[in-house]
């Protein structure tokens, strides 16, 4: 009987607990450690909780489109006693605004989305200010729409579920902090507690997102995971925008409706300062003199907007490539690792659950090929870089 350990409770090791359990080739037992139990610092709970099909690489798509049709069944199929989640997902879409350095970039990511079966449309300026009236096309030379198969949700209500019915199969969650393992002839055969005390293994899965590189560091194995702070902020508009989708500014900054209020933030371009692990910490000043110019000048409206409120998550940001790590890594074959998804793991969650349970039940993946992925593409140096990052 395989004895399964999963550090990392967040969405990514409650939707692989959730899938092992359920899977019918696996007879064994499931442990999940988790270090923050009310998830007050978790990723998962702070997640904006969005799901796209607008990404560079086929792999990532395909886990997207597997995730839509989960949440859309996840009220039945996660129902405890009869009572499923309520997701609230909506599908208004994503729009990238992008300017005309970046069109082949732009023609590129759609070559590739339009291959992989995504409803996604180019829009010049004339046709993006006829769909969306509310909208300044000042320096956009196109915009990429998703048309279906894009919106957001209740993450962490997704976040809950996965982890109330993985526990409902049989999995133990226990609240505790892993800090190392034991090894026998270089192989892993426990995890031990910070509390003392340890839990035996025969196969050790990471995800622990921002901090799997510390997970990682006790097989002697360096991963190039950090956890980034990001910044949301919330904000109220009087004026109706109709059919707002989550958009894309060309300077990186995004924004997207939330129940009566609007979300949101930015990712760091390529040469800001973006240090390891900062304070979650919401800097008001960075909304009133980076954000709110931006998002008034590309949204006319919101020049009247009113801030409301905010708050601050990490990310698990992969460096080299800003993919997911899916796998073992050649140097410890049974510590097999989930984390590095760079702001998707969210959205990719249900299909990175259900591979590692194929990984451990059956050796392979087998209704979604995740080799992309594999976590020995770092020593084989085959990167898969995602261009998407938001």
């Amino acid at each position: 009987m395989q004895r399964v350990v999963i550090i990392g409770g967040g969405v990514i090791g409650s939707s692989i607990a959730y899938h092992l359990t359920r899977h019918l080739g696996f007879d064994g037992s499931v442990v999940v450690i988790e270090r923050d139990p009310a998830y007050a610092r978790a990723s998962s709970a702070l997640s904006a909780s969005s799901i796209r099909v607008q990404f560079s690489t086929p792999v990532n798509i395909a886990l997207s489109q597997f995730g839509l049709e989960f949440l859309k069944a996840a009220e039945t199929d996660l129902a405890v006693d009869g009572s499923g989640p309520a997701l609230g997902l909506r599908e208004p879409g994503y729009l990238y605004a992008v300017p005309e350095q970046g069109l082949a970039d732009l023609h590129a990511n759609h070559a590739v989305q339009r291959e992989a079966g995504a409803d996604v449309a180019l829009l010049d300026p004339h046709a993006l200010a006829e769909r969306f009236p509310w909208l300044s096309t000042d320096g956009v030379a196109m915009g990429s729409l998703g048309l279906s198969g894009e919106g957001w949700f209740n993450g962490p209500a997704l976040h809950m579920a996965l982890r109330a019915k993985a526990i409902a199969q049989g999995a133990l969650f226990i609240a505790g902090h892993a800090s190392g393992f034991q090894r026998h002839r270089g192989r892993i055969f426990a995890v031990d507690l910070e509390s003392g005390g340890f839990v035996p293994s025969d196969i050790v899965v990471n995800a622990a997102g921002g901090w799997a590189w510390q997970v990682a560091s006790w097989a002697d194995i360096d991963l190039p995971i950090r956890p980034r702070a990001r910044q949301v902020f919330t904000f109220s508009c009087r004026a109706e925008l109709p059919g707002f989708p989550l958009l894309i500014d060309p300077t990186g900054i995004w924004v997207r409706p939330e129940g009566n209020l609007y979300l949101t933030g930015f990712c760091p371009q390529d040469g800001e300062p973006d240090p390891d692990e900062a304070p979650l910490a919401i800097d008001e000043t960075v909304f009133e003199e980076r954000i709110w110019p931006v998002l008034a000048a590309r949204v006319p409206a919101f020049e009247a907007l009113k801030l409301t409120g905010g708050w601050a998550g990490y990310y698990e940001m992969n460096l080299r490539d800003q993919n997911g790590l899916v796998g073992p890594h050649p140097d410890a074959p049974e510590l097999i690792h989930a984390a590095g998804f760079s702001g998707h793991g969210m959205q990719h969650a249900p299909g990175i659950g259900r591979g590692v349970a194929e990984l451990i039940a059956e050796g392979q993946f087998r209704s979604l090929d995740l080799s992309p992925l594999d976590t020995g593409r770092l020593v084989s140096g085959a990167l898969l870089r995602e261009r998407c990052v938001i």
